[in-house]
Formats: C-alpha cells, structure tokens, sequence
C-alpha cells in the first residue's frame, strides 16, 4: 500500500466525521420516527423541609419535593393525603426534578374523573390516590462520574426511608425512574420497602460515558442484583429516537426464574407503536398516561407475581400473551353452531359494521399432510379479544372456537387457546405514520389473534373454526381466516446485498398474515436494511380494512410497524437492537431478520402485494456505526497519541525529531500496516468487550480501519490546533512577560508548592483539576521556549555532536556557550521532547474532561462550599506535576537513559499504551488514563529521577 501523508490522513478523517454525523442525524429523524402527543399539566411542587442533613448529610446539596396538581389535588393538607400510596421519581443525568409532572399529572387525572371526585374505574375497587415524591439531584451529570451516583445512592435510600416514615408500619413505595435515574433506583436493591420499579431510557448493560472505573464497577454489582432479586422491574426503551444512550443497553439482562424483568420497546408498547426520545420518555403522551396507570394499579398487588401482571397488562408489547384468563369467552352452543352460517373451504369472514351476535364456521378439509402448519388469524377493529382491546373499545367482541365431530350438528366445540394476541396499529392511508405531532389515539388499533390448529384424531371427520361475534352495534369490523403460518425462507445472504438489491415476490393468496424469513442476513445494530415494495402505479389498497402493514420482530422485546406504503419522505428501515457491540446477549437468544405482512387480503389489494426488493441502507447503516463509536474514538486517537510518541523515541538515539515528523512517519505506518493490521484483527472472534466489541463479525470488520483513520486524523487535526495555541501563546507571553528567564535548578519553593497542591487535592479540589493545570503550564513552557538559533548539524557529525550534547548535560552548572552545538542539541531535543509529551497529555484531556465538567456543576449548582466526593488521589497526577515542573527548567537533557535500557528501553512502555487503548480501550477508556498515569511514573522515575532534586542521573 502506498504511503499517505498525514496532511490526506486528516483530510480523510474530516470529512469521514462530517459524513457520520450527517449519517446519525438521519438516523434519528428516519430509523424509528416518533409520533408523540405533547401532554399538558398545572404542576406545584412542595418541598419536603423536614428531610434534612439529620436524615442525610446530602440534604444541603439536594432536595425532595412532593407533587400537586393544582385544582385537583388537595393543597391544604400538602404534607400528607389520607389513604395515599407513595411514588418516587428519580431523575436522570442532567435531570431536572420537575420531569416528574407529566406522569403525576396523568396519575392524578386518572384517578379522578373531575377535581377531586374518584373515577369509577377505582371507587369500586378502593384504589388509593398516590403521592408522587421526587429526588432534585441539582441535575448533576451522574453519567460521568461515579462517585456522584453513589452519594445519589446514598441520599435516595435516605429519602425512602424518611417517606415511609409519614405512612403506616409495612407501606411499600414504587419507584419511577429516567436514564441513570434507573441505575440508581436498580442500585437500592435487594429491598423490603420497594414494591416495583418502572424504568425509562435508562441504560442497565452499557455506561453511556466509560471514563470511570467506579461507574463500571458499579455496572458489575448491578447485573447480579438484576438476574436475581425479586422486585418485578419494567424497563422503557424508546429504541433508534434514542441518541442519548444505545437502546441495546436498555435491555435487560435476564433473570432467574420466578423473577418479573420485562424490555418492552416503546415501537411495540401498544397505543404506542413509536420511537421515543430520551428527554420525550418522561412527557410522550402515549407513554406517561400507560406509566401512570401501572403505578394506580400497582397498589391492588401484594405479591411479586401480581405486581409483574400489573406490569404487563399496563405496559404490553404483544409478545406474551395477557396476564388475564382467556376463559370468559363462553362456548359454543349446540343451538349456535347449527345456526351458524357456514363458509366455503378457502373463503375468509368479512363482517364489516356488524350488529347483535352472529356465529361463522369456517371448514377445514383433514386431508393429511395438507393441513400441517394451518393457523387461524383473526382481525378485529376497535372492540376485543380475550381481554385485549383499545384503551376505549367499542362493546364488539369475539370468540374463537374450534369443533369437532363426524357431523356439524354432533360437533363438539372448545375455546382455541391462541398463541399470539396482540394489539396492532392500523395506520390511515397517505399520512406519516406515526404522526409526528399526534401518534395513536387510545381508541385506535386493531386486535390480532393468531392461533396454531391442535392436532387431531383420525377417527375425526370433519373439523370448523367458529368465530363468534358479540356486541355488534355497527361499529367496527371482523375478518378472519384460515393461513399457512410457515414462513417464505429468502436465502439470500449480506454479502449478495452488497453487490445491489434482492427481488422478493409474495404469492397471490388470500392468507391474511404471510410471514417471511431471511435466514443468512446478518441481524444486528449495526445493520439496515431498506424495503421497498414493488408498486402498481397508483396504490389500490387505500379501502381496505386493513392496509398491509409490516410487522418486524427481531427479538422478544422489540417490534416495529411499518405501513406497506409510506409517504414520499419516509423509507421503511428494517433493524434491531438486540446484537450490539460492547453488549453480551448471548444469554437473550439470537436474533434474526424476519417479519410478516399483516392484512386483511381484499381483492384491491393484490397489485400492491406483488413483491418487494430489499437492499443495505447505507445511509442509516453508517449512521449507526457513527453513534455507537463515539468513546472508543477517543480511546483509539490517545492510542495514535502514544504511537506517535513511541515513534518519536523511536529516533531520539539520533536526535529527537518534531512531532510533525513522528506524525508523518506514523502516516507511512498507518498505510502500510497499521490499517490492514487493524482490519485483519477485527476478523478474530473476540470477545464482544475487546477491540471493536463485533465478535469478529466479517462483514462489521471494516469498522476498526475506519476508526483508526478517524481517529488518526483527528490527532493530527488537533494537533495544528495545540500549533495555533503554542503560536498565541508565545505571542501573549512575550507581550506580557518579555522573555522567559531561564532557570538552572529546581526553585527553593517548589517543594512546598507540590505539598499545598497535594494537599488541596487530597482534601478539596479533584486530581483532574490539578492535571489541567499541568497542560496549561507545560503548554506554556513549550510556547516560550526559545528555539534554537541554528540548526545542530551545521558543520559537525551527529556523532560529535552528541557527545558534547552528552558531557553539557552531565555539567549543566558549566554549560558550553549557548550557542555551541552540543547545547542546541539538547534545547532542540528537549523541546522536541516536551511538544511530544504535550501531544499525549492533550489526548487524556478528553478522559479528564468529564470529572472535571461535573466539579464545575457541583460548584454552580450547590455552592462553592460543598465537599466533592472522589477524585482525590494526588498520587494519580503528581506524575505529571513532577515531569512539567522538571521540563520547566532542566538545562540538561530533559530525559537521560539508564543503562537498563541498552536491553530494554522504555519506549515500548508507548507501544504498550497504544495497543491497550486500541484492544481495551474501546470497552473501557478510562484503562487508556490508568496506563498511562503508570508509564509517565515510570518515566519519571526511571529518566528523571534524582536529577529533580540536584542528584546524579541513575546512568
């Protein structure tokens, strides 16, 4: 491979960023659109004075208040309601308190059917209004500092305590909690006094921002208290709308039996069937008043198993069946069935506006083999199911059966227990779907009853499907139908899809579901695949019951509808968020590219159901390459910052070059053999928490070259920003402060400098604030250090003058004239030297940068005399101090060689760097910090060492 310079690298890696992130925008305007009704309160918040620092030293720092819906909650007894239930709302990173309104207000509006008279849905059945408490962490950034959501931890389990404290003996409290607000809500468990826990968006298997080890070690306690505790917990994911955390982490891990943990994405949540956002989570329409009404009902179950049918029966996906007894449907009477009317073989029920009762038989011929994979599929508008239904159903209803017998009129009839029964959206033809403005409305949907036909006897002659009809009143409408439940395999593979589109025809049948497998695409997060459907000229299926409608479901918790045809704007994106990077799903099962075409099969219809082609989206496909990859990218470019180091001591032997010539040699390497290298590793099946987090997933193997460019070029980019930087510096400096007076030993007060930095560290400021200042001193020294005023080479061999360079630096109190060779050499090596140093400690910026931004908020947000829990370790950057103070004023060789190193040297401690933050890193970039604040430890102890305090070089 041709060598490229670093100026293409970086041209290369622009416009590789501006093409991601315009890619990630289209993911989150096309992938899972949302459709979501903007909900309205009137909010008041009392604050709960009497938690004070006696029930929480936290209690200065933050708040918990209590919510009221004025004009329908009682105001006047504000501390506490008669015969209440409490709820806890915890708030997420950057959270505000006050999120909690659009839940407690749909809580409070369920609850009573005008201010302050009891709706008759809980009157009858003595359901208690509820308390909605919420926690006002400041809107700390917990996602980024660890420390901060343990003393969240802290003060929630506090705020329980003083809650229950206002109730009778035994109250238990549910717990509602947004984003890292689940973490910490998940994180009081094992507990008594926690009846359930609803999250949403929140990110259980992956930290959103890995900087902190304490947040991954938290993570690892949290996964066995998930697979174990018995607290029934829900969790909420809003699915590709999601920008904020990858809805793959939103997945629960799975759990012992006999334990309630449910992922329901809010693309199947019924009522919903929409992507949501990450801050739309808390006040989508289609969502809250569901929460809310789980939360109401959660006060009706006393055991654990209840409390997990509440969950399921509020918050239904449609991948269970529902939690109520199927048995109310009735039978099937002797009177019934020979009234009934009688279809032909083939034909399907149509029942369209239909009233009172009526019985259908649909025939079935028991030929033999000819009935394997038969299954009945039911549609029904508006009414119910089995229990399912609208929010506000119509009274329609009906009941499936399934008889048997010799004769009709001797035919012996039972309940066909179903094995799907679901909700399904029935989107109006030629509006986006879901409405952007407004989704679903309560009343919308259509029922979807799927049962597989029993086996039976030979002795049996003859065998009906009865659908019994009841409730009629005009309204609505019923199609049923006998169809094959085998699916069409496509064999079609990835790899054949990158050389163009696949042309998938359906057959002409009058079966209402068709399902469709495609058992050799790759299924996975990072892939999209667009289907595009084979068009008549005009679609003609814009009268049917029931317009086609593709059901996606590539796992058991998620699904997504897509309308057979969409508006002009909108593509039909066929992905998942099962199989992730980073993410071990293994235990959850595989997940897989099928889905099925829903509809009710009119006879307009079969022009638009010819076929469909399906290809790659590359748009969207890259857009979620883009949005997974943002940590590692950092890890990855302080690992280019180490390799170029590394390069750059690689030389130091003949002289030490500037970074632009490390960063030019690095560019021959990356060409050569770092890119392929890097392409070839990612076809290892590694696991899924080293390198790229694929598995060794071939066709995801591009993947890594694309980051090590990226994050190669972004080096270089910012490297010509630190150039810039160094450039108005030394201007500012010299305007300033005149020239730089330089020094020949270490100042008298610099040991007691490093002991109140030391000590302010250990007590008050974090090690990150220290490390800052580091950069901004060595930045400093590298922008006033006087260049040399001519080249070392003139007029002299390397060799000599590398000696005098080597006896000027073993005498600095008797330096040759400044101007000497051997001294240029060293002014040049050393500044070299340092820009080099400077190059790594700007790329650990961005791994200091959270903590830091966290302080500043704490500081902001509670006061300038709050204690600032973590971080105050001096020794993780007195390193640094040390190296930047020695670098300030050494007038000798800034690093001498101990003889160890004729074996061994010690810039393989940078090749090791590198390789740890292109292998670890990706999962865990604060590794990237750790290794590094070890190798600048030893580099200082090994090549500075007692020259800091006036000593000999340990050479």
């Amino acid at each position: 491979m041709l060598a490229i310079s670093i100026r293409l690298v970086v041209q290369i890696s622009v416009l590789l960023i501006l093409l991601f992130s315009y890619t990630t925008w289209d993911v989150y305007k096309s992938l899972s659109p949302q459709g979501c009704r903007m909900s309205w309160m009137s909010p008041s918040y009392i604050m709960q004075t009497r938690f004070d620092t006696t029930w929480s030293p936290s209690a200065k720092r933050y708040k918990l208040w209590l919510y009221r819906e004025v004009g329908w909650d009682s105001i006047e007894d504000s501390e506490l309601r008669k015969d209440s239930r409490p709820v806890l709302f915890i708030p997420g990173n950057a959270g505000s308190a006050r999120q909690v309104r659009s839940i407690a207000s749909s809580a409070t509006r369920q609850f009573y059917e005008s201010p302050h008279v009891i709706s008759d849905a809980f009157s009858s059945r003595d359901v208690k209004p509820l308390d909605i408490y919420t926690v006002d962490f400041n809107e700390d950034l917990s996602a980024f500092h660890g420390t901060t959501i343990e003393t969240q931890i802290a003060y929630t389990t506090q705020a329980i305590s003083y809650i229950l404290s206002l109730y009778p003996a035994g109250t238990q409290i549910s717990i509602l909690a947004h984003s890292m607000g689940g973490i910490v809500a998940t994180s009081l468990l094992p507990s008594t006094n926690v009846s359930g826990i609803i999250t949403m968006s929140t990110p259980f298997t992956l930290p959103p921002v890995r900087f902190d080890s304490r947040i991954d070690r938290l993570y690892g306690k949290l996964q066995h208290t998930l697979e174990t505790d018995q607290t029934p917990i829900i969790s909420l994911c809003g699915g590709a709308r999601d920008l904020m955390i990858s809805s793959e982490s939103c997945i629960l891990p799975k759990a012992q039996e006999n334990v309630f943990r449910k992922t329901v994405f809010t693309s199947a949540l019924e009522g919903s069937w929409s992507g949501v956002g990450h801050q739309e989570m808390v006040w989508c329409h289609q969502v809250r008043w569901r929460v809310a009404r789980a939360v109401l009902e959660l006060g009706q179950a006393v055991t654990d198993f209840a409390r997990g049918q509440v969950f399921d029966k509020w918050l239904r996906d449609g991948h269970s069946l529902p939690p109520v007894p199927l048995g109310d449907e009735g039978e099937l009477s002797p009177n019934e069935v020979s009234n009934a009317e009688v279809l032909d073989a083939g034909v399907n029920l149509r029942l369209v506006s239909p009233h009172g009762s009526k019985t259908t038989l649909l025939p079935l011929q028991l030929d033999g083999t000819a009935n394997d994979h038969l299954q009945v599929t039911v549609l029904l508008s508006q009414g119910s199911i089995g229990g399912v239904s609208p929010q506000n159903p119509i009274p329609l209803r009906a009941s499936i059966f399934v008889c048997d017998g010799e004769h009709l009129i001797s035919a012996q009839c039972s309940v066909l227990k179903p094995g799907a029964l679901r909700l399904i959206p029935n989107p109006a033809p030629g509006s986006t779907f879901p409405s952007p403005e407004d989704g679903s409305d309560e009343s919308e949907g259509v029922v979807l009853y799927e049962a597989p036909l029993p086996s039976t006897s030979q002795e049996s002659q003859g065998r009906w499907i009865g659908i019994k009809t009841t409730g009629g009143d005009g309204r609505g409408w019923v199609v049923a139908g006998l169809n094959r439940n085998k699916p069409i395999t496509v064999e079609t593979s990835t790899w054949s899809l990158l050389l163009g589109k696949v042309s998938v025809a359906i057959p002409d049948t009058q079966d209402l579901s068709i399902p469709l497998n495609f058992p050799n695409l790759l299924s996975n997060a990072m892939m999209v695949y667009s289907l595009t459907p084979h068009r008549a000229s005009a679609p003609s299926c814009t009268d049917a019951l029931l317009r086609p409608l593709i059901v996606h479901t590539s796992h058991q918790a998620e699904t997504h509808y897509f309308p057979w045809h969409r508006t002009q704007n909108q593509r039909t994106l066929i992905h998942t968020h099962l199989e992730a990077p980073f993410v071990d799903s293994s235990a959850l099962g595989k997940s897989t590219v099928n889905f099925t075409i829903q509809s009710s099969r009119e006879e307009t219809c079969r022009d638009d159901l010819t076929g469909f082609n399906l290809t790659v989206d590359w748009k969207a496909t890259l857009g979620r390459w883009g949005s997974r990859y943002l940590n590692p990218l950092i890890s990855w470019a302080a690992g280019v910052a180490a390799a170029v180091v590394f390069l750059g001591w690689n030389k130091e032997n003949e002289s030490m070059p500037t970074v632009e010539q490390s960063l030019d040699n690095y560019s021959h390497l990356l060409s050569r053999y770092l890119l392929p290298s890097s392409f070839l590793l990612a076809l290892f099946p590694l696991p899924v928490s080293l390198y790229t987090g694929n598995g060794g997933q071939v066709f995801l193997s591009p993947i890594a070259p694309i980051i090590l460019l990226v994050a190669s070029g972004l080096v270089g980019l910012i490297w010509r920003v630190v150039r810039l930087l160094l450039m108005i510096c030394s201007l500012m400096s010299k305007a300033l402060c005149g020239t730089r007076k330089a020094k020949t030993s270490i100042q008298s007060g610099t040991f007691l400098s490093l002991m109140i930095i030391c000590t302010a560290t250990a007590l008050l400021i974090p090690w990150q604030v220290v490390y800052v200042g580091c950069w901004l001193l060595h930045l400093y020294t590298c922008a006033s250090s006087p260049q040399p005023s001519k080249t070392p080479s003139e007029g002299r061999s390397s060799v000599d003058i590398q000696l005098q360079a080597r006896k000027a630096s073993l005498s600095p109190i008797h330096l040759p004239s400044r101007n000497s060779p051997g001294v240029v050499l060293i002014k040049q090596n050393n500044l070299n030297h340092s820009l080099h140093l400077l190059l790594l400690m700007t790329w650990f910026l961005p791994l200091t940068a959270p903590v830091l931004a966290v302080w500043v908020r704490t500081l902001l947000t509670a006061g300038y005399t709050t204690p600032f829990d973590g971080d105050h370790n001096f020794l993780s950057v007195l390193p640094f101090l040390v190296l930047v103070d020695f670098a300030s004023w050494t007038p000798g060789q800034l690093f001498e060689r101990p003889s160890f190193e004729e074996r061994i040297s010690l810039k393989w401690l940078f090749a090791a760097m590198a390789a740890s933050a292109f292998i670890l890193g990706s999962r865990k970039p604060y590794l990237v910090l750790d290794i590094g604040r070890v190798v600048i430890w030893v580099i200082v102890a090994c090549r500075v060492g007692r020259r800091y305090w006036g000593g000999p070089p340990w050479s």
